[in-house]
């Protein structure tokens, strides 16, 4: 009979548990104790919104979540892949651009994220100090303009922006909290904001900055070289300053999952969501654009199986582009 060491007993003893720690590890995934959900930097709306949200869900799914600032978009999706949060909100250009592994995701593919609910619409807020006396966006050329956390939606796409335009303005990133210091001191001369309106940074200085809208052929010359940004309207009244709708473009958000979390804790998220539509509205207006049939807004990433089993009880059609691969 060959005889056993003390080693291999233990590494025998080892093998024979690792199946049950690979299904105790995946369970754990799938159902957690306590969910992070990953939100954006204070100052912006994700945060605001996600501690809003935080309480609905702790309460509905008896588990501890709790809203985590982070940079924004682009973290978010990293994050998510990295399974450091299971829970996020995301915006569909950082997102489109980490699924196909292009610009900011440097040919890395972030494919783990699953949709639950629509959001709403990002707006890209143009403003300028009234000192600077701007009428259009030509005239941000040469101007310190800041523009949001580098890993967020702004910080993604507003040099982009300013490059397909033609305007160089010398953008600078910081959470949203800093730069609106910094334009309220003069150390900036304006802001490009790609956030939800009204935007608590923007709605505290209003009396000092003006909305400089792009003008209909920049909006088309921006789409034809980024075809995920879509046209987007501020109501008039949503800022007091404004007081005419102001045109502008924009990109889609949505709250996503990790794909691993089972089916039946995001049905659950997804239904206390809409359950409790009213108490995220009083949170911050922008939620208003939290409906089930706002889910056809999203036309590029799957749906999570939780989330489609819920709008099909609901009778709601969703894309059948959201019906795509979901391992």
């Amino acid at each position: 009979m060959t005889q056993v060491g003390p080693w291999g007993l233990v590494s025998a003893f080892l093998t024979s548990l690792l199946p049950a720690i690979n299904v105790a590890m995946a369970q754990e995934v799938a159902s957690p104790r306590s969910i992070a959900l990953a939100t954006a930097s204070p100052g912006g709306v994700y945060l605001v919104y996600g501690q809003a949200l935080a309480p609905i869900l702790s309460r509905a799914l008896q588990i501890e979540v709790t809203a985590e600032p982070t940079q924004g978009a682009v973290q978010n999706v990293i994050l998510l892949e990295k399974r450091e949060t299971m829970l996020t909100f995301i915006n569909v250009g950082p997102a489109l651009q980490g699924w196909n592994g292009s610009d900011w995701a440097k040919g890395t593919h972030y494919r783990a994220m699953r949709v639950m609910f629509p959001l709403y619409d990002t707006a890209f807020q143009f403003v300028a100090h009234k000192r600077v006396a701007a009428k259009s966006l030509d005239n941000f050329a040469g101007l310190r303009i800041g523009g949001g956390p580098r890993g967020g939606t702004s910080g993604a796409y507003v040099e982009q922006i300013f490059k397909v335009l033609g305007i160089p303005a010398l953008v600078q990133h910081d959470a949203w909290d800093n730069l609106g210091q910094q334009l309220a001191e003069r150390e900036l001369d304006g802001a490009a904001a790609a956030i939800g309106a009204p935007f608590p940074a923007l709605a505290r200085l209003e009396q000092t900055v003006d909305f400089i809208a792009p003008s209909p052929e920049q909006i088309v010359g921006v789409r034809k070289q980024l075809p995920e940004i879509t046209p987007s309207t501020i109501a008039a009244g949503t800022y007091r300053s404004l007081v005419k709708d102001y045109p502008t473009i924009g990109l889609y958000n949505f709250a996503v999952a990790h794909k691993d979390l089972s089916e039946d804790l995001v049905y659950r998220i997804v239904k206390a969501a809409f359950d409790h539509h009213a108490d995220l509205v009083k949170a911050h207006p922008v939620a208003k654009e939290t409906v089930p049939e706002n889910i056809e807004r999203n036309t590029l990433f799957p749906l999570h199986p939780g989330a489609l089993r819920y709008y099909r009880e609901k009778g709601i059609a969703v894309p059948a582009t959201a019906l795509g691969a979901t391992n």
